[in-house]
């Protein structure tokens, strides 16, 4: 069942701005749609507005072709799953799954047939008559996944579902998550404020930051072209270097006193940011003052060293090398950029992608 969002905003006092303002989206029939973005930025005021739990302000929402907005929640037939799993403590795994079946007064015989269905669809059939007391946070949260499964609805949203779980707890859940919804063909609306759980999951992500939607688009070209300086920040690990930037030619960049890069398209004499991932960069230790920055912290992870710099003009910048690598506190490095690089006009938008970018020095000795 397809969604549409168009012109979406919710006000909860005309004096003061929108919580949400002119959010439109195409959500199409059976795919993962991420909503992301910082807390307070309106992600689950969305996701209830599309539920009808609270009222939008003004605009229309449309499931399957059908306008939703004066709709109750009961007949727009779809399921919910919260981040605090709302589970009755009184009742056993199997009744929690049964409850809503059971108040919608459905046959005994077909709500025991879809309990049974969803249980093992989330392999808990054996813990079918435990309360959630006796149950781990990821087993309480497959419960609240049999529930949403055992409705039947073809619509399901999800409210940072993970968030209350383990690190390796949530990248399996991830998994199983991805798997349901491709198995019972749901549509599935998911909002999370974690940037690794829309990259690994979803079909589209929608950014949102300050009451606007930011960008709409696959993750892998959110993360390859963002939009604007919030989406290129929001979207990746470690996080991109944005370095104020001014042109005084109309094929280079200069960056404060010294950083100079050639560009293969010229630009207009002005001011702008350029985004370089840490992985677009490189370093090499100097044993003698021609280096450009010195390295102020090392992080490494196993596959992958992250490592911190302080660029001699003050600027700090992150580079990430893969392996292992052992660099002092306080060595003199140089800085290269060896790949694509972004770059953002003063309205922080995205306006140029320049790729293979390469320079004998990142920030020059002046």
């Amino acid at each position: 069942m397809g969604i549409t969002l168009q012109n979406i905003t919710k006000t909860y006092d005309k004096a003061k701005q929108p919580v949400l303002n002119d959010v439109n989206a195409e959500i199409q029939d059976g795919e993962l749609f991420v909503i992301v973005g910082p807390s307070g930025c309106g992600k689950s005021t969305l996701l209830r507005m599309i539920a009808g739990i609270i009222p939008i302000t003004s605009g229309k929402l449309a499931i399957n072709g059908q306008i939703m907005n004066a709709v109750p929640p009961k007949d727009r037939k779809l399921s919910m799953v919260f981040q605090s799993y709302a589970l009755y403590p009184f009742l056993d795994v199997a009744a929690n799954v049964a409850f809503g079946l059971q108040a919608r007064k459905m046959p005994a015989a077909e709500v025991e047939r879809r309990v049974n269905a969803a249980l093992k669809m989330v392999n808990l059939t054996a813990y079918r008559d435990r309360k959630p007391r006796e149950l781990s946070g990821g087993q309480r949260q497959r419960v609240a996944l049999a529930r949403a499964i055992a409705s039947d609805a073809k619509v399901c949203l999800m409210d940072e579902p993970l968030s209350n779980l383990d690190a390796q707890l949530r990248v399996r859940m991830r998994t199983e998550i991805r798997e349901l919804q491709r198995k019972l063909g749901l549509t599935l609306i998911y909002v999370t404020h974690d940037q690794t759980e829309a990259m690994t999951m979803a079909d589209h992500v929608m950014v949102l930051n300050e009451r606007h939607v930011q960008q709409i688009d696959t993750p892998l070209d959110i993360y390859n072209h963002p939009a604007n300086h919030f989406v290129a920040e929001f979207f990746g690990t470690p996080q991109i270097n944005l370095l104020p930037v001014v042109t005084k030619t109309a094929r280079n960049l200069h960056v404060a006193e010294g950083f100079q890069i050639a560009l293969n398209q010229p630009l207009n004499a002005g001011s702008y940011t350029i985004g370089i991932r840490p992985n677009q960069l490189n370093v090499v230790p100097v044993t003698d003052e021609r280096g450009n920055g010195k390295v102020t912290n090392v992080e490494t992870l196993g596959e992958m060293t992250i490592i911190e710099v302080q660029a001699d003009n003050g600027t700090a910048l992150r580079v990430a090398q893969s392996g292992q690598v052992q660099l002092p506190l306080e060595q003199r490095v140089n800085v290269t950029v060896n790949g694509k690089i972004f770059i953002f006009d003063e309205h922080e938008q995205l306006i140029a992608e320049e790729e293979g970018v390469t320079s004998d020095q990142l920030v020059s000795v002046d």
